[in-house]
């Protein structure tokens, strides 16, 4: 299908206000006599507070007010950005307060003090006293779920949720002795963090009306209204979420982490206004993180390769609260059936246990890297077991076009990974440099990896999904749009102008975007998760553009005294559809529209879409990789992404995406680990200096390729973009590092240090 906007790389909207340092962040904006609050963070991994001294706190010049528990109103309140639910069953767990007596992780928050300045509140934190009694620990999910373990959350016996399925018409157990081969080992992937460019700041006050209007960096700013009303035990319609500009997410921002205790403070101080900027290490330990997860994995392998029998248990670290709770791992459970569909059978028991580790939730894939990783790994290790070329193995077991998802009732419309296999092999000369390194001796080794992904798009039909447009048309014939969508730095706002312009038939930069989220003037919208934006919230745009283009003609036809249906709007002009003459620009149209004595009306709209659908992305990485046996280090000599995620928008972002989730998957390969003490739970490297994040001196030339089938389910034929780029360079990495050394890394991070274990235990550095 041809577009005119559509497929076009345009700069971005907020290129030139990000770059000169225009742009409007939380930070800059604020209010008149704001006070500012920190807070005071618990200093052991589980417990109760005994005690709590804020006398010497409360009597420092400049301290507004001191407080805890007892003195703060706000209720139990969920976090998690997800879609309300009228279902009670399908609502997320509502264990969170805004200041808590009960410690469940190390820097759980137990106190906080609002002063006139920063420095004041700070140094008010260290006058404060509190005394502990404190309970067992547990950093491990299999740990913390042991029949003897101390409950983090009364009544829960430490299982945040459970799911389990089935699929297949042979049960499992037949299909396991129906296979040649059974293999079985267990896999890992532990905890990462966002390091999201702005970290958490949020401030809030009340308007004259006794409105509650709370300022933040949020993706999710209508959720967050909703949230908010449930913990303070207000009307969602006193209440008002504004989001600026928006320094990086990645999901962090997909929970509501500060907002109701920041709306507390203001509120019990009268409306007076209070921010709250968390610092980087707060924000790194205090905030969320990637789930951890343990995979014991277990597949039937016929002599051809055919998987007929898969079986997976998954035990996910969820840390001290639910927030995002099950779900990862449950959509985790969802990947590991229709990725590789077993010819047979398929069982899936999977857990999520409370820890008192920092909290894990939605960070960009939502719990796909990690499924990924373990499969992958898994599929590699059983082609080299079975002297197979890992690239076959996959292609006889992926799924393909037309798969119906039994768990899901998804079909897969577009799908191509044949594709995809093709390129990686051409691209990374597959054949000729699997022979070239096949038997390799010396401190340095070369190999060459492939992994593959699927991803869905949008939540569809886990969860709600809905997006709403306003498009006005200005008096010069441009449009303004707003939605309730959320900008947060990947482009959103860009490509909505262009499926816009594109719709209507005008010019791109005839579309204005306001970058802000206010829900009281924006459309309702669920947020910026699960890549739906361009899929979810394309719709409304399409839908809203389409009305706009039927007024606009219907005005014109009347205007020019022409049949409508000859007519369209192309580049900003009205055309006759026989010959392209040009009758009129829209611009008069508009004019008249706006003016005229006896017929003036706006041309504007209003729309909801809600979408039933779902297109499930593929994509994969190819890797080329040195490593050195001496000391561990893995060298990128080359890496490549393709990505078959429909109609690509905007080129040149979609470019800009796929290499930055290419380098955040490098670092959840190579370096990325967020450490705990064993001795006492507390965080080791919540800081950017030990926690390593790639730089740019890490990173190497990242290649990127697009397979662009049309999406029917699509607005424009799109589908999934924004986070499947994560998901698959570091199981790549890793199927290179193993090609390249014979040795079979089940775990991540590959650090040198831990490569250096791995290669000691196979006895490679004895041999250099």
């Amino acid at each position: 299908m041809e577009f005119t906007t559509v497929g076009k790389s345009y700069k971005r909207k907020d290129a030139a206000a990000k770059v000169t340092g225009k742009a409007q962040y939380t930070r800059d904006i604020g209010r008149n006599n704001m006070l500012y609050a920190k807070v005071l963070r618990s200093t052991i991994a589980h417990g109760f507070v005994k005690s709590i001294d804020t006398a010497k706190a409360e009597a420092l010049e400049g301290v507004v007010k001191v407080f805890t528990p007892d003195n703060l109103p706000c209720g139990n309140f969920p976090t998690a950005g997800h879609p309300y639910s009228l279902d009670p069953s399908h609502q997320d767990k509502a264990d969170r307060k805004a200041l808590t007596d009960k410690v469940r992780f190390y820097g759980d928050e137990v106190a906080a003090v609002v002063a006139v300045d920063e420095l004041i509140a700070q140094k008010a934190l260290k006058l404060i006293t509190v005394e502990y009694e404190e309970l067992p620990f547990y950093l491990d999910a299999e740990e913390a779920l042991k029949d003897d373990a101390v409950e983090i959350h009364e009544g829960s016996k430490n299982i945040t949720g459970h799911n389990s399925y089935t699929v297949g018409d042979v049960d499992i157990n037949e299909a396991f002795e129906k296979s040649d081969y059974v293999f079985e080992e267990v896999l890992e992937v532990l905890p990462v963090q966002h390091c999201h460019m702005e970290n958490h700041v949020a401030y809030a006050y009340t308007e004259g009306n006794g409105r509650l209007v709370v300022v933040t960096s949020t993706q999710i700013p209508h959720i967050t209204r909703r949230i908010l009303s449930q913990a303070l035990d207000m009307p969602a319609g006193m209440i008002r979420v504004i989001k600026p500009i928006i320094g990086g997410g990645f999901g962090n921002k997909q929970d509501v982490c500060i907002e109701p205790l920041v709306a507390a403070m203001s509120l019990a101080l009268g409306g007076r206004p209070v921010m709250y900027d968390m610092d980087r290490e707060e924000c790194m330990s205090c905030t969320r993180t990637r789930h951890g997860a343990r995979f014991y994995m277990k597949t039937g392998v016929r002599k051809d390769g055919r998987f007929l029998a898969r079986e997976l248990t998954n035990y996910g670290n969820g840390g001290a609260y639910a927030a995002h709770g099950h779900s990862q791992v449950g959509k985790m459970g969802g990947n590991f059936y229709r990725t590789y569909p077993a010819e047979l059978a398929t069982k899936y028991e999977g857990y999520t246990a409370y820890t008192n580790c920092s909290v894990a939730a939605a960070m960009r894939a939502y719990g796909i890297p990690q499924i990924t990783f373990a499969v992958e790994s898994h599929v590699e290790n059983i082609a080299k077991a079975m002297n197979m070329d890992p690239m076959k193995l996959r292609e006889i077991n992926m799924v393909t076009q037309g798969f119906k998802d039994k768990l899901s009732g998804i079909t897969i419309n577009t799908c191509e990974l044949p594709e995809i296999v093709k390129t990686a092999k051409e691209y990374i000369h597959w054949d000729a440099k699997r022979a070239e390194y096949a038997h390799q001796t010396g401190d340095k080794r070369r190999g060459v990896g492939f992994a593959l992904f699927s991803y869905p798009t949008a939540t569809w039909p886990v969860a709600l999904e809905i997006a709403g447009a306003r498009m006005v048309m200005n008096q010069d014939g441009s449009v303004c749009l707003q939605m309730g969508a959320t900008e947060i730095g990947q482009g959103a706002a860009t490509v909505f102008s262009q499926m816009a312009a594109e719709t209507v038939g005008i010019p791109y930069d005839m579309v204005h975007f306001e970058e802000f989220t206010d829900t009281d003037i924006c459309p309702f919208d669920t947020g910026a998760y699960a890549s739906r934006q361009t899929y979810v919230g394309g719709k409304a745009v399409k839908k809203a553009g389409l009305i706009i283009k039927d007024k606009v003609l219907d005005r014109a036809s009347a205007l020019l005294s022409l049949e409508k249906g000859d007519l369209d709007v192309k580049g900003g002009f009205i055309v006759r559809i026989d010959n392209g003459e040009r009758v009129s620009s829209v611009e008069d149209i508009a004019l008249d529209s706006y003016y005229n004595r006896h017929t003036a009306d706006t041309i504007a709209t209003d729309v909801t879409a809600t979408v039933e659908t779902n297109g499930i992305a593929f994509g994969g990485s190819a890797a080329e990789v040195e490593v050195d046996i001496r000391t561990g280090r893995v060298e990128i000599l080359k890496l490549i992404n393709i990505h078959d995620s429909g109609t690509i928008i905007n080129p040149v972002l979609a470019e800009g995406q796929v290499h930055g989730g290419m380098s955040m998957s490098l670092g959840y390969a190579l370096s990325e680990i967020m450490l705990y003490n064993p001795k006492n739970g507390a965080p080791r490297n919540n800081n950017l200096l030990d926690y390593k994040v790639p730089t740019l001196m890490d990173t190497p030339q990242l290649d990127v390729a697009f397979v662009e089938p049309y999406e029917p389910t699509g607005p424009y034929g799109n589908k999934a973009l924004g986070e499947p780029p994560a998901i698959t360079p570091a199981p790549a990495i890793r199927n290179a590092i193993l090609q390249a050394t014979g040795v079979e890394v089940n775990k991540l991070p590959m650090n040198p240090q831990g490569l250096f274990e791995h290669f000691s235990a196979a006895g490679l550095t004895e041999e250099v």
